[in-house]
């Protein structure tokens, strides 16, 4: 019996994914049951589609920026509240962790009054601002996890050695968080590859992939868009495959340590 709720659970979750997937490469598009004759034609429609490999260039752009941002700022803030004693500390806490919960429209909307009282003409640059943003409690949250785990006697080891603060942070602290720094940048360019609200508020004349697609689903789901989000569902199981490795492979190290 358990064995039947795990599949419909299964069914439940992946069953869309597959019909995306098998309509990616049915001939006669996304009509008709079951699907016949398949071929990769959509896939070369898709490749020669500029627009959408502009805006897919404009997404990774943003997320790779927004990483950097978000982890640069959470490393900051998760230090100050892991390691640091001042006033107001539960009050910065639950503030840098506010966007957790905070609704994307309310996010996206602040960011544009922001904008246009600043004077900052909307483009990929305030994309890219409004996703750091709304990111960098993710980031905070991953690095503080990982820095509450961390054994702190390497880096008394380290001081007592003579060793700087900011030696024993570039040559102990840093490499140890090294497996949450990993997963909070797969988990940040994840979602700053499928935002949507925030961006729609902060969008200029260049698409991002999920603004694109959005568009073009207002004028009907064609196989092109079933191709290119099976692209990104294979990519997307490419990085938990990757995360999935480096933490095994860190835990095996762990164990061997002890």
């Amino acid at each position: 019996m358990l064995t039947a709720y795990a599949l419909l659970v299964f069914a439940f979750l992946y069953l869309p994914i597959a019909v995306l997937i098998v309509y990616s490469l049915n001939r006669d598009g996304v009509g008709g049951f079951p699907p016949q004759h398949f071929t990769l034609a959509w896939y070369r429609q898709l490749f020669a589609d500029n627009a959408i490999w502009d805006a897919v260039l404009n997404s990774v752009f943003v997320a790779v920026a927004s990483v950097l941002l978000s982890l640069t700022l959470g490393l900051l803030a998760a230090l100050a509240l892991e390691r640091a004693t001042f006033p107001g500390k539960p009050l910065f806490r639950r503030l840098v962790l506010l966007p957790l919960i905070l609704p994307g429209i309310i996010t996206g909307l602040s960011l544009l009054m922001f904008a246009v009282f600043a004077g900052v003409k909307l483009s990929l640059l305030t994309v890219f601002l409004g996703h750091g943003t709304a990111l960098i409690s993710v980031a905070t949250t991953e690095l503080f996890a990982g820095l509450q785990k961390m054994d702190r006697a390497q880096e008394e080891a380290s001081l007592d050695l003579g060793a700087s603060q900011w030696q024993t942070f570039w040559r102990v602290t840093l490499p140890n968080l090294k497996l949450p720094l990993i997963a909070a940048a797969l988990l940040i360019f994840t979602l700053s590859m499928d935002e949507i609200a925030v961006t729609f508020f902060l969008i200029g004349r260049d698409n991002t992939l999920p603004l694109e697609i959005w568009g073009r689903l207002r004028r009907g789901i064609t196989p092109e868009i079933n191709a290119i989000s099976t692209i990104i569902f294979a990519a997307s199981v490419v990085l938990i495959v990757i995360w999935y490795r480096l933490r095994a492979r860190t835990e095996r190290a762990e164990r061997l340590l002890l």
